[in-house]
Order: structure tokens, then C-alpha cells, then sequence
């Protein structure tokens, strides 16, 4: 795309002060300059995350050198190739994990965590992929080194964190058992490819153990910490490993140190922003070649996706605070409403 056609200026979402979604606001701001290994891309959609929640209450501020500007994964087109990037030429449809800067009509990314958008999917689809998918392979993939034929045990299995760990987990070989809090998202999550679904307010360890013939699972990956962290370790198999990815029912634990000890267990956190943009770009490699090819596939389920218009953004995090829906929340720029406009019609 020549650079002279490109506007001055863009539409994006600021936070006016912290504190509840209503603070949210539209604001006209000059486009992002890319730096040294970064694209533009022209976003259609920028998806909804849980830091960004944290964010706008002031609770997660983003790195010194990243946006300040809420969105941490976009998709849409190569508005603009690396200077010296040999991966794009401009124009390409793509997906990234950015460093902050999606909720915006442009985003300057680091060309390694920039990824194609798999065959057949809509722009909305393909921008609330990214976040996910990333921490699930860097902390469940990668680091707690799941394996073919273990068993996963997912807490928030209806969500995104939680679908893209079913997903991710199906594709590897392994069976992932999901925890819901109700009917829907139970069958949402074994639409994704649960082998079995457990409601959070039952007997977790004990079922677990029914469904494992005894044994218990070898992986866990927990959004909620608090009182289900011993419940984790009840579940959990000798040698297995629980992976902390967030702590949305308290950052405090009383944890059962002997059973943890006798069952050789690890417990393992991460956040996935202030990672080195070398690790993100070899998760970004990872995900290209071991779980992407698989997307394009006309079998493939996709996550579900409830969108809003750029400027609803503060409707959006509202209702993601409810904690009520199914799937992720995805915001759409002009681009992508049109985008998404002439999809249907072509559908």
C-alpha cells in the first residue's frame, strides 16, 4: 500500500481516567509510526481481553515502550511492510499479537507476531485469536510441555483463555475435560472439543478422578486461583503441572504443600505482555506451523465472536465484566464493518 495514500490521522479508543467502562472514549489521534521491524496494519477488527479490562481500571499498565492505547490483537491488512521485513509486501489479510495499540483504525506491530489469517475466516474471527492462543501455547505448549494422550483440565472452559486451551489441546493429542458454570457454556465448550464438562460448583477433584480411572490430569490451566487452587492440586496427577494464566477469584492461595510435594506437582505462572519480543515471536512460529495449518479446515469449529463498533468499546468491556457470555468479544472498525458487509454479502 504506497504510504502517500495512508490518512494523517485515526479514530481510536483512550482512556479518559480510570475506573469503569464509561471512561472509555473516542478520540481523533495521529497515526502510529512503525519502528524498526514493525508493520502498520489497517485494523478491521481488534479483539477484548481481560488485561484490557485491568488496564482501564489502572491495574496493568503496559510496558514503558508499548502503546498506551488499549488492544493487544488485531487482524486486517498490511497497511504498511517492515522496512528490510521479508514476509510481507503489503496488502496481505493478517492476525497479531500486538504490544498494545488494537483499539484503533491503525497499529504498528512487530513483524514476528504477525500471522495469516487462516482460510475462510472473517476478520472479527481472526482478531480474537491471537492473545489467547499465544498464552495458551507459551504456558500450556511450551513451557508445561503438553503432550499427545495426556489430560488437560481447563477452568473457564467457555471462554477465551479456556476455548483456545480445548482447542489447542485437541489439536496436540491430548483431551481436554472443561469447567462451566452453566448448560450453555457447557455445550459450547464441547462444541470446541471437551471430552467432558463439569459444573465449578461441584465435586471437581472427585469427578476428575472418575473421569481419569483414578489417576487424575496431567495438566491444568486455572484463570482463577484462590480457593481453586487446592482443588487444582486434588485433580491433578502425580508429576503434574498447573498452569496460572490469571487469578479472577484472588492473587492468594492456601495451597496443600505435602500433596503437592507427594504427587511431584508444579505450579507455574506467566503473564504473556511483558514477554521479550523474541519469545513472542517464537510462539508466533510455533503457532504457524503446528496449530494453524489445521484453522483452515472447512471441519474446523471457530470460537464464537459477539462484536461491537469501535465507539461501543466501553459496551463491550461491560459485558465481558458481566462474566455471563460464550466466546470473545471483538471490536469493528469502519474497515471492518464494511469488510464484514461485503462477507455477508458474498455469502
Amino acid at each position: 500500500m504506497d504510504n502517500s495514500s495512508l490518512p494523517s490521522r485515526m479514530q481510536a479508543i483512550i482512556i479518559s481516567a480510570p475506573g469503569a467502562p464509561d471512561v472509555l472514549e473516542l478520540a481523533d489521534l495521529p497515526l502510529p509510526v512503525p519502528r524498526a521491524g514493525e508493520v502498520l496494519i489497517k485494523v478491521a477488527a481488534a479483539g477484548v481481553n481481560g488485561p484490557d479490562l485491568a488496564q482501564r481500571r489502572g491495574h496493568y499498565d503496559p510496558p514503558a515502550d508499548a502503546s498506551p492505547i488499549l488492544g493487544l490483537e488485531v487482524a486486517g491488512v498490511i497497511a504498511v511492510p517492515a522496512a528490510n521485513g521479508t514476509r510481507f509486501a503489503g496488502g496481505e489479510p493478517v492476525m497479531a499479537l500486538t504490544n498494545g495499540g488494537g483499539y484503533a483504525e491503525y497499529v504498528a506491530v512487530p513483524e514476528g507476531q504477525v500471522l495469516p489469517i487462516p482460510s475462510g475466516w472473517s476478520f472479527a474471527q481472526a482478531a480474537s485469536l491471537p492473545e489467547t492462543w499465544f498464552t495458551v501455547t507459551q504456558t500450556l505448549v511450551m513451557r508445561a510441555g503438553l503432550e499427545r494422550g495426556m489430560s488437560v483440565l481447563v477452568h473457564g472452559a467457555s471462554g477465551g483463555i479456556g476455548g483456545a486451551a480445548i482447542q489447542i489441546a485437541s489439536l496436540l493429542g491430548a483431551e481436554a475435560i472443561g469447567i462451566t458454570s452453566s448448560a450453555e457454556k457447557a455445550d459450547y465448550a464441547r462444541s470446541l472439543g471437551a471430552i467432558a464438562t463439569l459444573d465449578r460448583h461441584e465435586d471437581i477433584p472427585t469427578r476428575v478422578l472418575a473421569l481419569t480411572h483414578g489417576r487424575g490430569v496431567d495438566r491444568v490451566v486455572d484463570l482463577l486461583g484462590g480457593e481453586m487452587a487446592s482443588v487444582n492440586v486434588a485433580a491433578s496427577a502425580h508429576n503434574g503441572h498447573i498452569v496460572q494464566v490469571s487469578t479472577l477469584d484472588g492473587g492468594t492461595a492456601s495451597v496443600p504443600l505435602r500433596l503437592m510435594m507427594a504427587k511431584s506437582i508444579t505450579i507455574s505462572g506467566s503473564t504473556l505482555r511483558p514477554q521479550t519480543g523474541e519469545i513472542k515471536a517464537a510462539i508466533a512460529d510455533r503457532i504457524d506451523r503446528d496449530l494453524l495449518p489445521a484453522l483452515s479446515a472447512a471441519s474446523w469449529t471457530k470460537h464464537k465472536v459477539t462484536c461491537f463498533r469501535l465507539e461501543d468499546a466501553a459496551s463491550a468491556h461491560a459485558a465481558m465484566e458481566a462474566r455471563g457470555h460464550v466466546g470473545k468479544f471483538a471490536l469493528l472498525t469502519s474497515f471492518g464493518l464494511l469488510a464484514s458487509a461485503k462477507q455477508g454479502e458474498s455469502q
